[in-house]
């Protein structure tokens, strides 16, 4: 590395944390392993440098000490030119990222000013499963979209499901988003989402814990979930298993004492067994985003009205009789015959709600509901 692009590195981010990145990235293996259990893994990443070294290097701990000990930052990649790094010492880090088991330092593409930004507004984190129905990716879609269009920064990872749902609506809204990445923030994994990381970038930010070039790994993808939630003032999960992976962003943002709250969702569905449970548990029950912005600190840029609905549209009744039968389920046209006098009426009923932005296929030719504009309305300037 040159020795302006050192020079850079060492203003923007300090040795100490650099160093603590790097470190991080060498003990992946052992990291990997402490992800099972999300507890542990957190109680890992809270703990100083030489303490982390003689819990997890095991027989690398002499060499690894070694090469901590002559670690220099211009030994890192570069990235591309458009990553910044800042740390955990310098006034534009995230304030609300100052708990124990944080991010020392983050990698930022593309500016670190634009995060420290985003960073001070409202912002809320949505995740959820990554193999989610239908009815949850439009529901995460909707709901940052609403979000998006009252001003509010949806954070993300950049994991099938919900998140990816999530991060599109936002997009559509020409709404700021915030990624975090779970290797460096230069390696796009999954490859399939570059486009999508490439247009967040353009009107977000996206970040990493983990140097350039660090591909991602098991408990990056765990560790990311800390600078997610850590970032928000509010937690949703749209739909989440009942299981310690998926509830895991609800139970760190508890931890941290920040608000969660969870869609509700079928009885029946174990999709919903973990949003359910949270609700049963004291989550606060969210419907769209009116609800996320009454959870919100007020004095926000939510506009005059925080739950500004557009008014209803109004159908002819026998298009809005076929609309409420699939928001009840019925989402097949076998499931639907007796609503309409025979298939060829129904098909083109169906037809007409899609023509409409009200109904739109899922897997299986299923019919989702669509939300067709955001709830929420976007704040007039001043």
């Amino acid at each position: 590395m040159s020795g302006a692009a050192a020079e850079r590195r060492v203003a923007g981010a300090c040795v100490d944390c650099l160093r603590r990145s790097w470190l991080l990235a060498a003990l992946g293996g052992p990291l990997d392993y402490h992800c099972r259990d999300r507890a542990r893994l957190t109680d890992a990443l809270a703990l100083g440098d030489q303490q982390l070294m003689r819990a997890l290097a095991g027989r690398r701990r002499s060499q690894l000490q070694a090469q901590y000990a002559a670690f220099a930052a211009a030994d890192l990649l570069p990235g591309d030119g458009r990553v910044e790094d800042i740390c955990h010492h310098d006034d534009r880090f995230p304030r609300r990222l100052r708990f124990p088991s944080a991010p020392r330092a983050l990698y930022v593409a593309t500016s670190a000013r634009r995060l420290h930004e985003l960073a001070r507004g409202p912002v809320v984190a949505i995740a959820g499963s990554v193999r989610a129905s239908d009815y949850g990716m439009e529901t995460a879609r909707s709901l940052a979209r609403g979000l998006a269009a009252a001003d509010v920064t949806v954070a993300c990872g950049l994991e099938d499901g919900i998140a990816v749902a999530a991060l599109a609506g936002a997009l559509e809204a020409d709404g700021a988003v915030v990624c975090a990445m779970p290797g460096g923030v230069d390696v796009i994994a999954p490859a399939r989402r570059r486009s999508l990381y490439q247009r967040l970038t353009r009107r977000g930010c996206a970040a990493a814990e983990l140097p350039c070039g660090t591909p991602a790994r098991r408990w990056g993808q765990a560790a990311s979930q800390r600078a997610i939630v850590g970032l928000a003032q509010l937690t949703v999960l749209v739909e989440a298993q009942d299981n310690p992976r998926e509830l895991a962003p609800a139970r760190l943002a508890s931890t941290l004492g920040r608000a969660v709250a969870a869609v509700p969702g079928r009885v029946t569905s174990p999709l919903s067994a973990g949003t359910n449970a949270l609700l049963a548990q004291g989550a606060h029950l969210l419907r769209g985003p009116a609800d996320a912005l009454e959870l919100l600190p007020a004095g926000g840029p939510y506009g005059s009205s925080r739950a500004g609905r557009p008014a209803a549209r109004r159908l002819e009744p026998r298009l809005q009789r076929i609309l409420d039968r699939v928001r009840a389920g019925a989402d097949s046209p076998d499931r639907l015959r007796h609503e309409a006098g025979d298939v060829g009426e129904l098909l083109c009923a169906l037809t007409e709600l899609e023509l409409m932005g009200l109904l739109a296929r899922g897997d299986g030719g299923r019919y989702v509901p669509l939300d067709p504009q955001p709830v929420a309305r976007r704040a007039s300037p001043p």
